[in-house]
């Protein structure tokens, strides 16, 4: 959870996102999951397109290859195809994922230590750079595992969603007004996009598991 007044004060200044923030509490945004980059994007690539449940199955299929654990670079660039083909990999993540192991490897991915020293854009920048990883996938991991408190994904259409209700506009925001209008934000709109995830989601029964 973030406890900091300046989030409050600061995202607490816009009248109609101050009534939000007192009906739905204190923001429970999940801090640094503890995961490299790596493991992230591998837990991303494979629940692209997914239901969680399916995701989970195979993730758990990929990491009993070894014993149970996140695979290592060099360890799933050894298996061959139908190995894991047969986990329930689609032919584009199996790509997607020996990319991504050789990208380690070769140190365009960074471990979690180098990847406290970039700032977003050159993380984002880099990542994108890689097969089946797009911007919302490094902004998500950005936020969930890097923990950075500064990121709006713009393009996630729940978050526009629920800036459309805050508004009351008649359509969700193009991603580019979303970006402008968000700004004012700064430093806390990661913050700012959990309070609209949490807003897209008022009346439903379904919560999204990833953003909590």
């Amino acid at each position: 959870m973030l406890e900091d007044p300046a989030l409050y004060a600061c995202l607490g200044q816009d009248p109609a996102l101050a009534e939000v923030m007192a009906r739905i509490g204190p923001c429970r945004l999940r801090g640094a999951d503890g995961k490299t980059p790596y493991q992230a994007l591998i837990r991303a690539i494979i629940g692209q397109q997914l239901h969680g449940r399916a995701a989970e199955a195979i993730l758990g299929r990929v990491c009993a290859l070894s014993g149970g654990d996140m695979p290592e670079p060099s360890f799933l660039l050894s298996l061959p195809e139908e190995t894991l083909r047969g986990c329930g990999l689609s032919a584009a993540k199996y790509l997607a994922l020996r990319g991504l192991a050789q990208a380690r490897l070769d140190g365009v991915v960074p471990g979690s230590t180098e990847a406290a020293l970039l700032d977003d854009e050159t993380l984002i920048t880099r990542l994108t750079a890689l097969r089946g990883v797009g911007r919302w996938t490094v902004e998500m991991l950005l936020i969930f595992t890097l923990g950075r408190h500064d990121v709006l994904p713009v393009d996630d259409f729940a978050v526009r969603a629920g800036w459309q209700k805050l508004r009351g506009l008649d359509l969700p925001p193009k991603p580019a007004q979303l970006r402008v209008e968000g700004a004012r934000f700064t430093p806390w709109r990661s913050a700012l996009a959990w309070y609209l995830w949490r807003l897209s989601e008022e009346g439903k029964s379904v919560r999204n598991v990833l953003t909590g």
